[in-house]
């Protein structure tokens, strides 16, 4: 007869670990741990420094007290880390991530390199919206959306997948603009740069990435604000018109509306799917506290930054509002994407 003892007192021996693993209370998991912000773009941008600036803050706010420390991966518009940290990283609410606020909808249109599902992500919480805005230098001829109806204009571009490319190029299929996107800076504020150096007329990016790291552009009218990315106008930029705005049809609003809504799920930070959901909640009460936090307020303020938090919970059901965008529209959508982020 065979011995099957070696087997059943392996099985309880694997049984007996995991009710001690899900024993174990947050401040025991996290004592002595290293909680990991992946982000999905190059240093010194705003994403950058909102990141940095809620590592230095959130680790106290967590049960046990881990070290957080920040690490940089750009690449692909953000889907590198993003694909990183859904398909390669521990599920063990160890990492946190951030990417592009455009990943569900590029998800829903099968862009090109996605390889996560963001409704199986599990949303932390949001420091605030993300409302881009495309602008040109002060000695360009274009300096009104209406200008780049006529004329070709030059912006510096990332990666396809970012809304640093996504949105003009969006803005040429809905509205009749007429961007030429020069690709291959490494973020922002090398594209900034280039802006500066005359090597292309513009640039579309965060407002908070160029309040933050130029922020006497706005002064001395070094810049023209031509368009913003949001569902409404900015308080900062009242008399620059949404793209919404300047949609001359029903449907192009509705094509424009669907595309800027990833202006409200902004600044979202994820961590692993199948991650327990103690540790979930653990960290999203963490961040809560966080954005409360005095000291993290007041380096906000210090670096002339904004916020506008929002729950893990209610991210994770913006998220899910766009899984559920209806065919009819998405396949509008679809058509307004740019073929270079398909």
């Amino acid at each position: 007869m065979q011995n099957n003892k070696p087997i059943f007192m392996g099985a309880m021996a694997a049984v007996l670990l995991a009710g001690t693993a899900q024993a174990q209370t947050p401040a025991e998991f996290y004592k002595g741990k290293t909680v990991e912000f992946i982000i999905g773009y190059a240093t010194g941008g705003s994403n950058d420094t909102y990141s940095r600036m809620i590592a230095q803050h959130m680790g106290k706010h967590i049960p046990g007290n881990p070290t957080v420390v920040v690490r940089n991966m750009p690449g692909a518009g953000s889907f590198l880390a993003v694909n990183q940290i859904f398909n390669n990283s521990a599920k063990d609410g160890t990492v946190i991530g951030l990417g592009a606020p455009t990943l569900a909808l590029d998800e829903k249109l099968g862009t090109n390199g996605v390889r996560f599902k963001t409704a199986e992500l599990n949303w932390v919480g949001r420091v605030g919206p993300l409302v881009n805005m495309v602008f040109t230098w002060k000695t360009s001829p274009v300096k009104t959306i209406e200008d780049a109806m006529k004329h070709e204009t030059t912006l510096g571009g990332t990666g396809a997948g970012s809304t640093v490319s996504i949105y003009p190029l969006v803005l040429n299929n809905v509205l009749g603009t007429k961007f030429k996107m020069v690709m291959g800076y490494k973020g922002s504020n090398e594209a900034m740069l280039a802006v500066e150096r005359g090597e292309v007329e513009g640039h579309s990016t965060a407002y908070e990435a160029v309040r933050s790291a130029k922020p006497s552009w706005f002064k001395d009218g070094s810049i023209h604000v031509l368009s913003q990315f949001g569902l409404k106008r900015l308080p900062e930029l009242p008399d620059v018109p949404t793209a919404i705005e300047t949609a001359d049809t029903l449907e192009k609003k509705q094509i424009l509306t669907a595309i800027m809504s990833a202006s409200e799920i902004g600044t979202s930070f994820f961590t692993t799917p199948k991650t327990a959901d103690d540790r979930v909640n653990t960290l999203r009460r963490a961040f809560d506290a966080t954005m409360i936090d005095k000291a993290f307020t007041g380096d906000l303020d210090k670096m002339g930054m904004s916020m506008g938090p929002m729950k893990g919970e209610d991210v994770q059901k913006l998220v899910m509002d766009v899984a559920n965008i209806t065919p009819e529209l998405l396949e509008k959508v679809r058509k307004a994407y740019p073929d270079e982020s398909k």
